[in-house]
């Protein structure tokens, strides 16, 4: 079976023992709302395979310069105090450049380039359950985010020969994906009828050895089933097994519409 169809199955089992948890006499429909976004974020931090590690540090700009395909998107469903969410980003980005390498054996050479082409894919299942419902609200939350990363190292200028690459092969590619358990609190906070502000962190691990992830933001509900969402995000891995590395942060502003239905 295709592992992302084992991804889906793993959410969708988590979101059924959380609706078998909602009795049939809490008041109210369940809500749902669907919310496309844009994150302009930037990468920091480094990457490996097969024991090579690198470097990356790609503001905004350069990623949309190279960005091949993206999609974010977030849906969530409530009832009662109950609340599930399902968020999915695809990002496939090509030819970033990086700097310094490290190579197997700690060998190191500054003196080179490569291109870097990663195929990123966070796919993260969530069920929160609201402990305070005042004009404050805060939701404590549980979830398990899966991160699956397909990466090509290629040599753009020559190396010293046998630093970066055994066997003299000047691409080295790995596919690597692993699923981390975060808890977390979201917080929300009206300013008015019309604008909310919003907090939000999770941390955990699991095949990470640590993750974490925060956002603060503000939404603003424009019409009866529609709210414009704006505000900054921060994520956060520390990966590495068998020679793969992903000690990486995707940081930046994100600008969302929530359709309610």
């Amino acid at each position: 079976m295709n592992h992302r169809v084992l991804i889906v199955l793993s959410l969708a089992t988590l979101g059924w023992f959380a609706v078998q948890s909602c009795s049939a006499d809490e008041p109210g429909d369940w809500q749902y709302e669907f919310t496309p976004y844009l994150m302009t974020a930037g990468l920091n931090g480094d990457v490996g395979v097969r024991g090579v590690t690198t470097g990356v540090d790609a503001s905004f700009g350069d990623i949309l310069d190279n960005l091949d395909a993206g999609f974010m998107g977030h849906f969530m469903a409530g009832k009662g105090p109950w609340t599930l969410g399902l968020e999915a980003v695809y990002m496939n980005l090509e030819s970033e450049s990086s700097g310094a390498v490290t190579g197997p054996g700690g060998m190191v050479s500054v003196g080179g380039r490569l291109d870097v082409d990663t195929s990123l894919y966070i796919y993260q299942g969530t069920v929160g359950y609201r402990v305070l419902d005042d004009t404050t609200r805060l939701d404590l939350l549980g979830g398990v985010r899966f991160t699956e990363l397909d990466a090509d190292l290629r040599v753009a200028v020559d190396f010293t020969p046998g630093i970066v690459f055994p066997g003299g092969d000047n691409v080295v590619s790995g596919s690597e994906s692993w699923a981390d358990f975060v808890v977390g609190a979201r917080v929300l906070h009206p300013l008015s009828d019309t604008w909310t502000l919003m907090g939000y962190v999770d941390l955990g691990g699991g095949g990470s050895d640590f993750t974490y992830q925060l956002m603060a933001g503000v939404n603003w509900a424009f019409g009866e089933n529609l709210s414009a969402k704006l505000g900054y995000r921060y994520l956060d891995w520390d990966y590495e097994d068998d020679g793969s590395v992903w000690d990486m942060a995707a940081s930046g502003p994100y600008l969302g519409l929530g359709i309610r239905f």
